[in-house]
């Protein structure tokens, strides 16, 4: 996970406005990203970035220097994210791809490959939309944050066997939920086709 040079964080913690623009600058994209994926909403993702660069830019005297800022700065994003998503039941989020598979490369055009994407995303986002808030960032912060478990538990406050049992329980329900609505699509992709092998 990214890290700051510590003379950019020691003169941010004494208030300069610069030298905290350039932690700005250094961890604009994860925060965005992670509360893009945790809220799936743009302009929602956008106000909770700045909301947490202002909450961390306000707690920067109680920062412990011992602790991974990058881990810091997520954990004030995650509970922010959750705390949203609570309130204003926003859609959970749109994902790249599946959680094992390399997203495609966008910079090549093809028509069939955007729609087939955009297919997966609509799937992920109704698979992850079934877990439970702490569940559903345990996923996010492993599989596209790629955090160790470690830093899983710093992030969302939990133990780190609390976090093995919520990716364990979370992995086994996308399971079961992915395998029905395969079952269910392919059932439905049948009937269209007037197979009558049911």
């Amino acid at each position: 996970m990214n890290n700051i040079d510590p003379e950019i964080l020691k003169q941010s913690m004494k208030g300069d406005e610069i030298a905290f623009n350039q932690i700005v600058e250094s961890f604009q994209k994860p925060v965005f990203n992670l509360c893009f994926r945790m809220l799936g909403n743009c302009e929602a993702a956008e106000d909770a970035a700045q909301e947490t660069f202002w909450r961390a830019y306000q707690s920067l005297k109680k920062y412990n220097p011992d602790r991974s800022f990058g881990t810091w700065l997520l954990s004030i994003a995650a509970h922010y994210c959750i705390d949203q998503h609570r309130k204003r039941k926003l859609p959970v989020v749109e994902i790249d791809d599946y959680l094992a598979e390399v997203a495609p490369d966008h910079n090549t055009p093809d028509p069939e490959a955007v729609a087939i994407q955009k297919e997966q995303q609509t799937q992920i986002q109704e698979l992850l939309d079934e877990l439970p808030d702490l569940d559903r960032a345990s996923i996010v912060l492993r599989y596209w944050h790629e955090c160790s478990e470690e830093e899983i538990s710093e992030v969302l406050g939990i133990t780190i066997n609390a976090v093995k049992s919520r990716l364990h329980r979370a992995r086994k329900k996308l399971a079961i939920i992915w395998q029905q609505q395969s079952q269910h699509s392919s059932h439905a992709e049948r009937m269209k086709n007037g197979s009558p092998a049911f």
